[in-house]
């Protein structure tokens, strides 16, 4: 039995399909709500679906699982509410990881890009690099505040699971990710202003040194982050802390071009202001590091921007059922 916070949700839900694919009974812990996230397990139900707030209880009962994949979070950028996002982020977190040291059960868990903040201090993983980083925003400071809390725990010799591992998600685009509000993937946006009848529209910058559409963003086909997860469930002696793009930066111009091109329409891009609330903590550069997990034997290759756009405008956004 695999359990999978945030299971229901954009990366949970391709993970939890391939999960069932591969024959593995999966608990789904999550909220369907009114949103239509319901459609990411409608090709897929799981085993048993489990809100949140009831995770302490069904743990209790010591069901057999074998494997921990915690993505469940609050990962708006822009949430606000101090005490929800390290209740959730942060302290269920810490409960997960202390239940699967106890019971001797495998942990992966989902860190984010957000804790390098504006990337000033370069972008290598790994616990022994965590003292320099600044996040930018609430979110990024959540992710960040566990990974130190990790580390601690691992230099104090305390109670750790037979197998743990984060990755920090660089941008991640790709199906299933329909329910996310304003935190859809760029590539989603841009393909909804051509079905709008405009042009694809990009932020102009907010910094003088980088040019409109010339901000960058290492974006990763969501199908490659779930190859990534498989991979370490299928590899217990693995553990640490690790980068998960591409290792390749691309403009917001290459990715509203790509856009156009899966689409068929004009290569033409419109800017618009950028909102207020994200001047000054918008990541104008990001790019993984990509090394350690290389070094730990992980040999996939990443899709590039262009293949990963193709498909998913071909094979979801253009189609009757975008679903995976």
């Amino acid at each position: 039995m695999i359990l999978v916070t945030g299971g229901a949700g954009f990366i949970g839900s391709n993970l939890h399909a391939a999960l069932v694919a591969r024959g593995h009974e999966t608990v789904v812990v999550d909220r369907l709500r009114g949103n239509g996230k319901w459609r990411n397990l409608a090709k897929h139900p799981p085993a048993r679906l489990i809100p949140p707030e009831d995770i302490d209880d069904f743990l209790a009962a010591h069901p057999p699982i074998e494997l921990v994949i915690h993505l469940g979070a609050i990962s708006s950028t822009t949430a606000t509410d101090g005490d929800l996002v390290w209740a959730t982020n942060v302290e269920l977190s810490l409960r997960l990881w202390h239940w699967c040291a106890k019971h001797a059960v495998r942990f992966l868990y989902a860190s984010s890009a957000a804790t390098y903040g504006a990337g000033d201090q370069g972008f290598a993983d790994g616990l022994e690099a965590l003292d320099r980083l600044h996040p930018l925003n609430l979110y990024g400071w959540s992710k960040h505040a566990f990974d130190r809390a990790v580390a601690r725990l691992l230099a104090a010799g305390g109670p750790r699971p037979p197998q743990w591992a984060g990755l920090k998600f660089f941008n991640v685009y790709g199906p299933n990710e329909y329910h996310k509000g304003h935190m859809i993937s760029v590539v989603k946006v841009k393909h909804d202003d051509l079905l709008a009848g405009h042009p694809p529209r990009l932020f102009r910058s907010d910094r003088p040194d980088v040019a409109d559409g010339a901000q960058q963003r290492d974006f990763i086909w969501v199908g490659d982050v779930v190859d990534v997860l498989l991979w370490l469930a299928d590899t217990p002696g693995v553990s640490g802390l690790f980068n998960l793009g591409t290792g390749r930066a691309r403009t917001y111009r290459d990715l509203a071009l790509a856009v156009c091109a899966a689409a068929g329409a004009p290569p033409e891009i419109e800017f618009i202001d950028m909102p207020a609330p994200l001047r000054g903590q918008y990541q104008s550069f990001t790019e993984a590091d990509m090394s350690r997990l290389r070094a730990a034997g992980y040999a996939g290759q990443f899709t590039p921007l262009e293949d990963g756009v193709a498909r998913y405008v071909r094979d979801y956004l253009r189609t009757s059922d975008p679903y995976r």
